[in-house]
């Protein structure tokens, strides 16, 4: 399946298709010197297929996890780039999850004012979510995602086979995302959720065709596009303070003070069908004050997604400290 994708800066494509990965080069152009930056945690295999089809390659791979989403990851990156004589005719391939998009994708924004850039994503999250839309970031300063920049992928390789070697929890990890677009775009894939009556390639496909339209409206959220930042203001907030989380973990927690008391009666339940968190082992005040530096600030209101209906959202500016007592209530239950 092949799902466009038609940006202002620029438009490709989204190849979902199981096996894929040994296809690359058929999607991208390899034609060239290519980096290929992937993680610890990913199975080698994966960057070798990748290498096997370029004309040039190098790999850089450094340590799984959100530890490494860091300056000095980027550096490394960088320096790969410069030491392989790379130029503005090359590209940056991502193989792996969200992390590895980050990075590699920001590199690519930054390195000789842009190269090309193609992703790979080999997680569950990454797949519905992270690797389409082109923000590429990195944590700074105790912060999630503070700097970054829009950088749009030249293609996408979605092949739900590299999911075979991805434990339960981190499945698990990246339905949460799934949800969260469920939430906001797709009643009947929420209520695939309730039933247990989904696949992995129909949440796969619902997901990335609801990111598609999204990004397409709004390129560099401007606007509608603060949509998929449901359950991020608080989950990122939570993600700073309790490392042992995974992002979807904390996205999960971030969405249920979002929601009206109807719907998060409902989503409870899925969560706890899928494996993921419903209560918060962190003070409260501690996620509020890490909340104050997001960058959805504006004096003293902060934008937010509500979800008062499963499938619909709304866009809202609240007074932050009527916020932070929402907060506080709901986390106390």
């Amino acid at each position: 399946m092949i799902i466009p994708v038609k940006c202002e800066s620029g438009g490709y494509n989204i190849y979902l298709e199981r096996g894929a990965l040994s296809r690359a080069k058929e999607y991208f152009d390899l034609d060239r010197n290519v980096l290929i930056v992937t993680d610890s945690g990913v199975p080698r295999e994966y960057a070798e297929t990748v290498a096997l089809q370029c004309r040039e390659s190098m790999t850089v791979v450094f340590p799984e996890g959100e530890a490494s989403k860091n300056f000095d990851t980027y550096k490394s990156i960088l320096e790969a780039l410069v030491k392989g004589d790379f130029t503005r005719t090359d590209c940056v391939v991502a193989v792996g999850g969200g992390v590895t998009g980050d990075m590699a994708g920001f590199a690519a924004a930054t390195f000789m004012h842009g190269i090309d850039f193609y992703n790979i994503p080999t997680t569950v999250l990454s797949q519905v979510d992270s690797s389409v839309g082109g923000k590429t970031a990195i944590d700074f300063g105790g912060f999630k995602n503070i700097v970054g920049a829009f950088h749009q992928p030249k293609g996408v390789i979605i092949d739900p086979d590299t999911l075979k070697t991805l434990p339960d929890r981190q499945i698990s990890n990246g339905l949460a995302e799934a949800v969260k677009m469920a939430l906001t775009h797709d009643k009947e894939l929420f209520s695939m959720f309730e039933a247990d009556s989904f696949d992995i390639d129909m949440v796969i496909e619902r997901s990335i065709k609801i990111k598609q339209s999204v990004v397409e409206a709004d390129e560099k959220e401007s606007g509608l596009r603060r949509v998929l930042n449901f359950g991020h203001t608080v989950g990122h907030a939570i993600e700073s303070n309790t490392p042992t989380l995974y992002h979807g973990e904390c996205v999960a927690l971030g969405m249920l003070p979002m929601c009206s008391e109807k719907v998060r009666a409902r989503l409870i339940p899925v969560l706890n069908k899928l494996n993921l968190p419903t209560s918060v082992d962190c003070d409260a005040e501690k996620i509020i004050e890490t909340m104050s530096h997001d960058k959805k600030m504006a004096g003293d209101t902060i934008s937010v997604i509500r979800v008062e209906n499963v499938g619909e959202f709304n866009i809202a500016k609240v007074k932050f400290t009527d916020f932070s007592n929402e907060i506080k209530a709901v986390y106390k239950k």
